[in-house]
């Protein structure tokens, strides 16, 4: 009976030792070192790749917004599945893709009306879009429903209308998209991309220059 009281307190002490050494090692040192070594190599990615403007953080360039006028280069359609009436700026609650498959007639509508909507935005007085100019990014969500990027033939779809609604040269808004295209990821990952937040800080100070 002692031996087995012995035992069972042994075997108590060194779980017990485990437990406490493990919660060190997992919960204290590992968590600290990963947040130095982030902070220290990675600061801008460890803090949430944070965007910001006139001194104020505006969003993150992982994170697309879907609260653009139409004085501004718009983004991809936002296919979330849950809005946010708390904080409007990021519209969606949940992220996800539609699930629908691509003969399904409401995903087949939806894309109609998205593309018939870009070309009569962005068709201005001396700049006519047509429905085979429209690339499926403008009118298509992404996975996730939060794509930050559009591709650069969707932002130079925009340049006409962005350039007439606020009095400025189609030259001048196309080199803006034209500094704003980001390469492949180690020149073969994904597509090219223009980020649609950075694009428009850029635009907002381009107008305010020009004033």
């Amino acid at each position: 009976m002692n031996n087995s009281l012995v035992n069972t307190g042994r075997l108590f002490g060194a779980g017990l030792r485990a437990l406490l050494v493990l919660t060190v090692l997992t919960g204290i040192l590992y968590p600290l070192a990963v947040t130095g070594v982030g902070q220290a190599l990675f600061n801008d990615k460890a803090n949430g790749s944070e965007i910001t403007s006139a001194g104020k953080v505006v969003g993150s360039s992982l994170i697309g917004q879907q609260n653009y006028g139409l004085d501004y280069f718009q983004p991809r359609p936002a296919g979330g599945l849950g809005e946010n009436s708390v904080n409007t700026q990021y519209e969606l609650l949940l992220s996800g893709a539609t699930n629908r498959s691509g003969d399904n007639a409401e995903l087949i509508q939806m894309v109609k009306e998205a593309k018939a909507k870009v070309v009569k935005d962005n068709s201005t007085a001396d700049y006519k879009v047509t429905p085979s100019q429209v690339p499926a990014d403008a009118v298509l969500s992404s996975g996730s429903g939060l794509d930050p990027d559009i591709s650069p033939q969707y932002a130079e779809l925009q340049v006409h209308r962005v350039a007439e609604r606020n009095d400025l040269s189609v030259a001048d808004v196309q080199k803006l998209v034209d500094r704003h295209v980001q390469g492949r990821t180690l020149g073969f990952i994904g597509e090219p991309r223009v980020n649609v937040l950075e694009l428009n800080i850029a635009l907002k100070g381009l107008v305010a220059n020009s004033g």
